[in-house]
């Protein structure tokens, strides 16, 4: 295998932008992307080449988010909501957590892989060359299935 250091250098944006789509959440999208390599690193040598290295290292971004997810869930209880930010500017929070809420109720309920193609397309801002690598189908594929789950989300609106 190639130096590991030119593995990480390549791929570090991409691993990062494709758990800011999973996770929404910057600090936690790049520690889940530093834990990814940790775990490519460690684990380097069972990588056989049967799929490219991006998808390997998205795959185990996916795993490692969820996990993480797992955890948290089991660690909380509740929502907990801050006092200050809950009474600021209230009506307005409202209306853009309403609205966002409706659209990401929205994304959520889209069948596979019209979800994830869309989020990353939209939140990761991939281009669809490297969506179609980690779906190993063809760019016209991503193209089509971007534009797809497009329609059904103005269809739902």
């Amino acid at each position: 295998m190639t130096d590991f250091s030119s593995i990480y250098n390549q791929y570090f944006k991409d691993i990062y932008k494709y758990t800011l789509v999973l996770c929404k959440n910057e600090g936690l999208a790049e520690e889940i992307t530093q834990e990814t390599f940790f775990k490519a690193l460690k684990s380097i040598d069972e990588f056989n080449g049967k799929c490219k290295i991006r998808a390997w290292l998205c795959q185990i971004a996916k795993n490692t988010y969820f996990t993480y997810r797992r955890k948290e869930k089991n660690q909380k209880c509740g929502i907990e909501i801050e006092e200050e930010a809950y009474f600021d500017n209230l009506e307005q929070k409202f209306i853009n957590k309403e609205s966002a809420f409706q659209i990401h109720k929205l994304l959520h309920n889209l069948d596979e892989p019209y979800k994830e193609v869309f989020a990353l397309r939209l939140f990761g801002e991939l281009p669809f060359a490297q969506i179609a690598e980690l779906f190993e189908k063809t760019e016209s594929w991503a193209r089509v299935t971007y534009h797809r789950a497009k329609l059904k989300l103005k269809e739902n609106l």
